[in-house]
């Protein structure tokens, strides 16, 4: 049997509903802290269970009888490789096999500056040690968060910022990382293998607002910025440099030094890697980042 965690976010859904057309539904166990959620595919025959990583004695009955796990990372970038654990120890205890985990291109780097690898290569590292085999999806940046998050306020301001200059990176959509995690996870020879999941092209910033202005008509002037300069732009939209626990409202889960430091990571190449692995995967080529933008276009500024 095969668990999904986190299989109310948008990840785990869209993964486990593409699970669904490949593997009959009862063969599938969706674990989430808001299980209610998912109750239309517990009515198509789905086993879904509550799981809380931050609440490891809850995990030992969400896990029962899975031999393969979807581990898909959470949000608190810093703070999460404790959760992970806590669902890696369990998953293993529990009978788990193999265990997939949706990771970041550069993670093994040593030198990568990226903040957010360090969370991904402890937890790969934590997988290799668990005695499970394992697949590491190492995605590139969602081309999603490009056209529905990057774009809107470009096109609006008319400029971007930019501390990534002239490093590039092969934008993949969020679907095509979804339909990978399904793929390994239904079909046989992925074991102990690492997968660099990009998208069909490698742009630079510049590029792919270039491709947003010839959609939309608008000019975008896309400014360089050193990484100082980066940290005052996410100063002055108010977020914060370092991820905290300690508010009103729950975790925040995002910081500027996690971004700046990904722009860092992307100008310096460790992001500059294109592969085939979606379509040996899949068996479908991956989606350009002007077809994701496309699908996106009615949500921007007009």
């Amino acid at each position: 049997m095969i668990i999904v965690t986190g299989a109310s976010g948008a990840f785990g859904r869209a993964a486990a509903e593409r699970l669904m057309e490949l593997v009959p539904a009862n063969q599938l166990i969706l674990t989430s802290r808001t299980p209610a959620k998912l109750g239309d595919l517990a009515a198509r025959g789905a086993k879904v269970r509550f799981a809380d990583f931050d609440r490891p004695e809850t995990l030992d009955e969400a896990f029962a009888g899975g031999t393969k796990m979807l581990l898909i990372s959470t949000a608190r970038v810093g703070s999460r490789v404790g959760q992970h654990k806590n669902a890696i120890d369990r998953a293993v205890a529990a009978g788990v096999r193999h265990i997939v985990y949706t990771s970041i291109i550069g993670a093994a780097e040593a030198a990568n500056p990226a903040l957010v690898k360090r969370d991904h290569r402890a937890t790969e590292e934590l997988i290799e040690a668990s005695g499970a085999a394992w697949t590491f999806l190492r995605d590139s940046q969602y081309a999603e968060a490009i056209a529905g998050a990057v774009t809107p306020g470009a096109l609006a301001n008319g400029r971007l910022p930019d501390n990534a200059h002239d490093g590039q990176i092969a934008f993949v959509s969020r679907d095509d990382c979804v339909a990978c995690a399904a793929g390994v996870l239904s079909q046989d020879g992925h074991e102990n293998q690492t997968y660099d999941i990009t998208g069909p092209e490698l742009l630079t910033f510049p590029k792919a607002m270039a491709i947003a202005s010839e959609i939309t008509g608008k000019p975008i002037d896309v400014i360089p910025v050193d990484d100082e300069q980066m940290f005052a732009h996410f100063d002055s939209l108010g977020i914060p440099r370092v991820a905290s626990d300690d508010v009103p409202d729950g975790p925040i889960p995002w910081s500027s030094d996690d971004m700046v430091t990904f722009g860092q990571s992307i100008r310096e190449g460790f992001f500059n890697k294109l592969t085939d692995h979606v379509e040996r995967i899949t068996g479908r080529k991956p989606k350009p980042l002007r077809e994701v933008m496309l699908a996106y276009r009615d949500t921007w500024p007009v």
